[in-house]
């Protein structure tokens, strides 16, 4: 088995180089991969973005956020987690094995310490009831890889924070995920495990996985000039791309609800592949033109902010929606643009939630 361990604290970089590797290296050995990410939100391939994250939250403390290839629900890393990956061919008993790449991860960890660890249900390890690490794969044309976190020392009240779905009205026709009770393994290993370096953490599980006593010993894959060039095309294609993140959505019906000092507005959307179906507009303001014009400028657009401030700034507001400012000064340049609280928007007001 060769080894790598990226250099990079990017979710979008780590999850492109074990994407090219399961398309283009040669496995006529697996690849053990590892991977550290700064903080990071990673949904699964099927899953509603907004009906995983705390969009506020997220946006407000910079978390990276992305989609993988695999299946799943959704995970929060940060500097306190290690992920890995076993990069391999299908030999016909490889997909849907969790069991096979978790036992090594789990013997490894009991050899430091956390003699509780074990697989639950179909992909999930735990210890005491708590889940450490969530798992899973994906496969293409006889190759795969299978993946997994684990919670070394994982701020847990940003995972609480950064997951926790705002009480929206959203009817999602993705996979939900479901919440179970984490803890970090580091209270569960040997006094001599848990005052590692998130870094010492991975080269002691990689040791062990690998069965070396030093790294210097184990068979490294090195990434050639071509490998960077074709990981860097798929950070474009994919990891770093909004079409990929947000426009891979499951169809959704959603609900955003703004109070103002005049009175409220209400929009009810239908998003698919990332853009409006269908929009109703409420409340009790007192436009003079009909805003079945409005709804119609919205309708096909992406939902985006860009997308969604560009048609509010190309009609007249009060036309439309009366006085619902009020009479004192507006903190944003169009707040009824940013009641829609799309993707990136700034001007949520957490009191109406």
């Amino acid at each position: 088995m060769r080894y790598l361990a990226s250099s990079s604290l990017d979710i979008r970089q780590n999850l492109a180089i074990e994407t090219y590797l399961m398309e283009h290296a040669d496995l006529a050995e697996p690849i053990l991969y590892f991977y550290i990410n700064s903080p990071c939100i990673i949904v699964g391939r099927y899953q509603n973005v907004l009906a995983e994250i705390n969009q506020q939250y997220v946006q407000d403390h910079q978390i990276i956020l992305t989609r993988r290839t695999s299946g799943g629900g959704a995970v929060y890393d940060d500097l306190g987690n290690v992920s890995f990956s076993f990069i391999t061919r299908d030999d016909g008993d490889a997909v849907g094995n969790f069991k096979r790449f978790t036992d090594p991860v789990i013997k490894a960890l009991h050899r430091m310490g956390a003699t509780g660890a074990a697989m639950t249900g179909r992909n999930d390890l735990t210890i005491d009831g708590k889940k450490f690490s969530g798992n899973a794969m994906h496969a293409e044309q006889g190759r795969m890889f299978s993946h997994g976190t684990l919670m070394y020392d994982v701020d847990q009240t940003q995972i609480e924070r950064a997951l926790r779905v705002p009480a929206d009205k959203l009817a999602s026709k993705g996979i939900k995920s479901v919440r179970s009770r984490v803890t970090n393994l580091k209270p569960y290993f040997d006094a001599a495990y848990q005052n590692l370096t998130i870094e010492d953490f991975r080269d002691t599980l990689a040791k062990e996985i690998l069965e070396v006593d030093d790294l210097s010993a184990a068979k490294r894959y090195e990434l050639s000039s071509t490998d960077r060039a074709g990981i860097q095309a798929l950070v474009d294609q994919y990891f770093n791309n909004w079409d990929w993140i947000y426009g891979k959505d499951p169809a959704y019906s959603l609900t955003r609800r703004q109070h103002f000092a005049g009175g409220t507005v209400e929009f009810d959307l239908d998003v698919a592949q990332g853009q409006i179906q269908a929009i109703q507009i409420h409340g009790d303001f007192f436009g003079q033109l009909p805003i079945a014009a409005v709804t119609t400028q919205l309708t096909g657009i992406p939902y985006t902010p860009a997308a969604v401030q560009k048609v509010f700034d190309q009609i007249d507001v009060p036309a439309y929606f009366g006085r619902i400012f009020g009479t004192g000064a507006c903190t944003t340049a169009n707040p009824t643009a940013a009641s829609l609280d799309v993707v990136g928007s700034t001007a949520i007001n957490d009191a109406d939630w």
